[in-house]
């Protein structure tokens, strides 16, 4: 099947700017993704979809495609989002490369600074004879997820056209801040109407995923007593020193870059201070849920090793949980993989079923009561400005959606 829209709908919303902002106390977390959403409900009632509503308070736009079918099919949903990462994602201005050979090097900016080199990216390799879409180097692309909202959108757009094709209903839910772990907070479950669903929201052809990381947050605040350097001697905490004793008191070998497949980590990616006060924070993650608890009880314990060795109120350690690991609602009925995998068959692509180093907006779905696995949008190097995505595996994308979509009426 070919599909006019999908990339040229997908090039009109990546450059419309939609980056989250997790210091927001909104929802959604910028008015840019208000404005965004507001157009994308007027665009679904313009294709002919029913009851097209912004869900409160999660502010996530939900649309319906009624059932043509005479007979109890269940309702199946299809989900993304419309924020981008934290990257630079004003003034996005897509690049194409058509006809990829797969080995040579693309210079996203005239002076060739910022290149897509497959010794550097091998992923490049695969896409041989492919349309690229990348980035010019100074912003990211929004692949993630602009790839799943156009999929989703063209889908149900094709579905309109194509009165022929026979479905039940389709529920359609298009949200905000997925890239900051909040956009699922408030996602309501009844209104949606859903009796399962998918993120359009992975990387890569085939990919189809419905094992996550358990995640936390991890914040340290450490008060230092600041005198002279001078007359230091049995009076001086540094609270730079402290967060380095906090940080090396944590397993070595158990950070991002020296982890794997269901291997857990801490992860240290903010850190501010001084010898008066200084901040840490960290992501911990752990597929198994008994490890996970473990890394954050070892998290507070070294909060409280420093506090009887510098004294009482000098480290406080915040935990909050973010998500847990789908799998555990997901594999009480592996039905809703099934459908995806038998469609991913059928139209001859490889499922690719790996953990997920990471999480999505189904993650929390579905500990809400609604089974959500994730499936491939094409994205590759996503949150930067190596990022790119190729024409063809959106184009196959959409096709999944559609499979799956007819399989859930014959089946």
């Amino acid at each position: 099947m070919t599909y006019d829209q999908l990339i040229p709908r997908f090039l009109k919303y990546v450059k419309v700017e939609t980056r989250s902002d997790e210091t927001s106390s909104t929802t959604p977390s910028t008015q840019s993704q208000v404005a965004f959403l507001n157009d994308l409900a007027a665009e679904l009632k313009g294709i002919g979809l029913t009851d097209v509503h912004v869900s409160q308070p999660s502010g996530y736009v939900f649309a319906t495609l009624p059932s043509n079918v005479d007979k109890d099919v269940p309702t199946i949903g299809f989900i993304s989002h419309v924020d981008t990462a934290d990257f630079n994602a004003q003034n996005v201005n897509p690049q194409i490369v058509t006809d990829y050979d797969g080995e040579s090097v693309i210079n996203l900016d005239a002076a060739g600074q910022y290149r897509l080199d497959p010794a550097i990216f091998p992923s490049l390799r695969k896409y041989k004879g492919h349309t690229l879409i990348t980035t010019d180097g100074t912003t990211l692309l929004g692949s993630d997820d602009k790839s799943g909202v156009a999929e989703i959108v063209t889908a149900a757009e094709y579905l309109m056209a194509h009165p022929e094709i026979k479905h039940g209903t389709i529920k359609f839910g298009l949200g905000p801040d997925e890239e900051i772990g909040t956009g699922a907070d408030h996602f309501d479950v009844a209104d949606f109407g859903a009796d399962f669903a998918y993120t359009v929201d992975g990387g890569p052809l085939g990919q189809l995923e419905y094992e996550t990381f358990n995640a936390a947050d991890g914040r340290v605040h450490i008060t230092g007593t600041n005198v002279h350097p001078g007359d230091a001697k049995d009076t001086m905490v540094n609270a730079n020193q402290v967060a380095i004793d906090f940080h090396n008191a944590l397993p070595e070998l158990e950070r991002p870059e020296n982890t794997e497949g269901r291997q857990g980590f801490f992860h240290l990616y903010k850190i501010t201070g001084d010898v008066d006060t200084a901040d840490l924070g960290y992501i911990i993650r752990d597929h198994d849920r008994a490890r996970f608890e473990a890394r954050k009880n070892l998290f507070k314990g070294i909060g409280d090793r420093l506090n009887l060795k510098y004294g009482a109120g000098t480290v406080t350690v915040t935990v909050n949980d973010q998500y847990y690991n789908m799998r555990e609602v997901i594999e009480k009925d592996m039905s809703v993989v099934e459908l995806a995998k038998q469609a991913m068959l059928e139209l001859g692509i490889k499922p690719d079923i790996a953990p997920v180093r990471g999480g999505t907006d189904g993650s929390k779905i579905s500990f809400l009561g609604l089974p959500t696995p994730n499936i491939f949008a094409g994205g590759e190097n996503m949150h930067g400005r190596f990022e790119y995505v190729s024409e063809q595996t959106m184009q196959q994308a959409t096709d999944v959606i559609l499979k799956m979509i007819e399989l859930n009426v014959t089946d």
